[in-house]
Formats: C-alpha cells, sequence, structure tokens
C-alpha cells in the first residue's frame, strides 16, 4: 500500500559522527529515499545539516555559540547542503524542492495553508520537497528550535501516514546506553507519559540541537495528530525500506488516536496565546461526553488573548489537556469563571455564544 511518509535526517546521520557532511552517507540514504520513492511511496525529508555545511565551507571557524554567529552559518551552509542534495538526487533523476519555515508559518492560518498547499502539490508533482527551518532569519520567539519537532509539525501538515526519525541511536532504552550495560532498546511504545520522557534525558551529540527528548516531543505531537513514529539508527541498512515492509526496527510509538481533520491538526499545531484552568467536572464532560467548554467549569484564565485566538485548557492540576479556539477574549473570560452561560449577556452586555470553547473548536490532546 502506498504510504506518505516525512523522514527526519539528523546532523549526526549526514556527517556519519564527523566534523563535515559525509556524501558516501548521504548518497547512501538518497538512495534509500529514491528506492521508496520508485516504489510509488511519497517521502518529505526534514533535514538538519546546514550548520555543519556552514562550517565545512568556512573552515571550521572558532565562533561563540550565539544566536548570530548559528544564523550566519545557516546561511551559508543552507545552500551547500542543498547542492549537495541536489546532486545526489539527480543520480536518480529525482527532482528536489526546498522549503524553509518557521514556526510563524505554521501558526498563522493562513500561512499554514499555504504552507500545506506548496508542499502538498511538490508531492503531487512527485518532487521530494527538502525541509528545513529558516534558521538564517528566524528569532527566538518564532523559531521551531529543532528539527525533530519541525518534523512532527510537517507530518501533521502534510497528514503523513509516519513519521520516521532517523539518528546515531537505534533508538529508546531503558536506561543511558552510554552509561549502563544493562540498557535495553524499547520495540514499541503504546503512550508516551512523563515516565518515558524521564528516561529520555540528557542532550544529543555535539553536533545536534536536539537529544531523545525532542525527538519524544515530536513523536508526542504525531501521536496526538493520528501519525505513529519509528525513531532508528540511520546506520541502519536499508532502513527506510525494513520500516515500511513492517521490520521492527528502532522504537516504534503508536498513534494515540485516529487521523484529525485538518482544522483540528492546525489546532494541534498552533501556538497557544493563553491558558484556561478548569474543574475536574468539566474536565470529565470534555473527555467523555464530547461536550463544549462552558463558562461555569472555568476556575483562572492565564495570559492576555483576543476573540479567536488559540488557548491551552488545563486540568486543576496544570495539565494540558485541549487546545482551542476562544469565544471570548481574556478579560471577558476572567469575568466569565464559574459563571453559568446564561449569565454571559448580563455580566458582559453582550454574548458570543454559551461556551467559551466550541466543541467543534476544540481537540483534546490526552
Amino acid at each position: 500500500m502506498k504510504q506518505r511518509i516525512v523522514v527526519k535526517l539528523g546532523t549526526s546521520v549526514l556527517t556519519n559522527g564527523t566534523p563535515r557532511l559525509n556524501r558516501q552517507k548521504m548518497l547512501e540514504i538518497v538512495q534509500q529515499v529514491a528506492h521508496v520513492h520508485q516504489k510509488g511511496h511519497e517521502v518529505v525529508i526534514v533535514s538538519s545539516g546546514a550548520q555543519a555545511a556552514g562550517r565545512e565551507r568556512l573552515n571550521f571557524p572558532d565562533l561563540e555559540k550565539s544566536v548570530p554567529a548559528k544564523q550566519m552559518l545557516s546561511a551559508v551552509g543552507q545552500g551547500r547542503l542543498m547542492h549537495v542534495y541536489s546532486q545526489l538526487f539527480d543520480i536518480f533523476e529525482i527532482i528536489v524542492g526546498q522549503v524553509l519555515l518557521t514556526r510563524g508559518d505554521l501558526d498563522h492560518r493562513m500561512r499554514y495553508l499555504n504552507a500545506r498547499d506548496t508542499l502538498l502539490t511538490l508531492i503531487d508533482q512527485r518532487i521530494i520537497p527538502i525541509i528545513n527551518e529558516n534558521d538564517a532569519t528566524a528569532t527566538e520567539e518564532i523559531r521551531v528550535g529543532d528539527n525533530d519537532n519541525l518534523s512532527a509539525l510537517v507530518a501533521n501538515v502534510v497528514e503523513s501516514n509516519l513519521l520516521v526519525i532517523l539518528t546515531d541511536q537505534p533508538g529508546l532504552f531503558t536506561e543511558d546506553p552510554r552509561r549502563s550495560p544493562t540498557a535495553s532498546l524499547i520495540a514499541q511504545l503504546q503512550r508516551i507519559d512523563e515516565e518515558t520522557m524521564a528516561i529520555a534525558g540528557g542532550v544529543g551529540s555535539s553536533l545536534g540541537t536536539g537529544g531523545m527528548i525532542t525527538k519524544l516531543q515530536a513523536a508526542q505531537l504525531a501521536s496526538r495528530s493520528g501519525i505513529p513514529t519509528v525513531i532508528a539508527s540511520g546506520r541502519e541498512p536499508n532502513v527506510l525500506a525494513r520500516i515500511l515492509n513492517g521490520e521492527a526496527v528502532g522504537t516504534r510509538i503508536e498513534a494515540a488516536s485516529t487521523q484529525l481533520e485538518s482544522r483540528k491538526r492546525w489546532l494541534l499545531m498552533d501556538k497557544p496565546r493563553g491558558t484556561v484552568r478548569i474543574d475536574a467536572g468539566a474536565v470529565r464532560k470534555l473527555q467523555t461526553g464530547g461536550a463544549s467548554l462552558l463558562p461555569v467549569g472555568m476556575t483562572h484564565v492565564k495570559g492576555s488573548f483576543k476573540r479567536g485566538e488559540t488557548l491551552s485548557v488545563v486540568d486543576p492540576q496544570g495539565h494540558e489537556i485541549a487546545h482551542g479556539i476562544s469565544s471570548y477574549d481574556s478579560n471577558d473570560l476572567r469575568q466569565l469563571c464559574g459563571v453559568k452561560s446564561n449569565q454571559i449577556a448580563e455580566i458582559l452586555g453582550y454574548s458570543y455564544g454559551d461556551a467559551v470553547v466550541h466543541r467543534n473548536n476544540l481537540v483534546l490532546l490526552v
């Protein structure tokens, strides 16, 4: 069966653990992608490596670890990275297209739709999109921050069937395998919780920005979107075809839900502008009854936001349980905490409806 997959390639994979892009390793991976592509599958690549390519081009300068220095390396390296990809895919007569994204492109509804349309058109034309975060211009406020999470956002946008994160580790272990000889590979996870995140503590390689934590964050987002994830070693032979053939390679994190409709996919990705805390009764109604969020269930409102912006809904313990579009602004909601819906117009002098967040504008996270 034809599948649409997003493949995230980490810097440590592209360099094969060296300070520079390893063309032989990249050719091996490109050959795998080409094979999958030629079998009729649709492939989107999210690639790190721009900064490593920039360092190589500049003969490994000794630079401070500042944001402008990293942006400069990305500006130099991004074109070089794409040039290598283009040359390698040309061997297999496959056209690639570069797409640079920021969090802002995916938070704004119209820009999200534009990005989706561009990616789907590339896919429809059998062109392989190669995506990276726009490090050369992104600021701290809008950057996704690592390509693991970017890959999950992209998988969400293009409604992929599978996310594959290739790294320098075989997958998630019960303990750090570099420190514990008894560590064993976790082949499958039904869900990611706080205990799983604790197992994954620590950072990645010196060349990359993400460790296992960011890979699990990405897998969690993909799972909530109805997309399974496989975290595996990029050094495994023929790893992509084996994964697509159903072989147990690396760690597989199952989808927590069925595929979501497009609007709710965007809601899941959109960065909340504020937070609404609700009581236990409201939590039960949202999670079991498919209900809207009513003001009577609110206990606290945090942040400043406008009507129509995305909110984070948290339970009494502060755990995030949903994202939703607010029917009222933050000042209004502070006046409506614990209020019955039939009192809204009396308190505010107007009403936009009975619900703080209508069920059609709500997506559950748990």
